[in-house]
Order: structure tokens, then C-alpha cells, then sequence
């Protein structure tokens, strides 16, 4: 059987808890509550656990921090070092999306 011509991709769309932005899914980034109680960042985007999406800019990362957001989302009390794990990720990101659309020439 043939692909119809023309027919796009399913493109699945998450939002992210700070900003309330739509976006695709591959362009946030999903933290994951384990069963286990862990907080960890989830690459894949199919681990096990609650999830919730950021998007890769500083200043979602921060404000989600800072005003407990992402303890909300996952429903849980964060332990210090998955704190500490988490804005170590964030040092890494371009303070806003624009900024690095700007580095990119668009």
C-alpha cells in the first residue's frame, strides 16, 4: 500500500508549564518524576514517570525553578540535588529562544 501524496506528519504539540507555549514536542525538554521519586531529565521523551515540558531557553528554566512550577507539575517536594542537577542544565541554554534565532541569521 501507497503513502498518500502529499499527507503530512502527525507532529505531536506539548506546552510548556511556564510560558504556556505550544510547541512541538522535540523542541522542549521533558523532565520526568520517576515511580521511584527521582527527578531526572528525560532526552527520549518515553520515560516512565509524571512528566513536564520546558522550553530550552534560561529563562523558562529559571522562573519554573525559582516559583516551584515544576514541583507543581510533578507533584512532588525536590530534593536539593536534583535542584542543583537541573540548573546546572539550564547554565547551558540561550537565555531566550529569540536571542538564538538572531545567532542563526533568521
Amino acid at each position: 500500500m501507497k503513502k498518500q501524496p502529499g499527507r503530512r506528519k502527525h507532529v505531536p504539540q506539548r506546552t510548556c508549564i511556564v510560558c504556556r507555549t505550544a510547541r512541538p514536542k522535540r523542541d522542549l525538554v521533558r523532565i520526568v518524576r520517576t515511580p521511584e521519586g527521582a527527578v531526572i531529565l528525560d532526552e527520549t521523551g518515553k520515560r516512565n514517570g509524571r512528566g513536564a515540558y520546558l522550553c530550552r531557553q534560561r529563562s523558562c528554566w529559571d522562573t519554573a525553578l525559582a516559583k516551584r512550577h515544576l514541583e507543581q507539575a510533578l507533584k512532588i517536594t525536590m530534593e536539593p540535588e536534583a535542584r542543583t542537577a537541573l540548573q546546572g542544565y539550564a547554565a547551558g541554554l540561550p537565555q531566550s529562544l529569540a536571542s538564538e534565532s538572531k545567532k542563526n541569521g533568521r
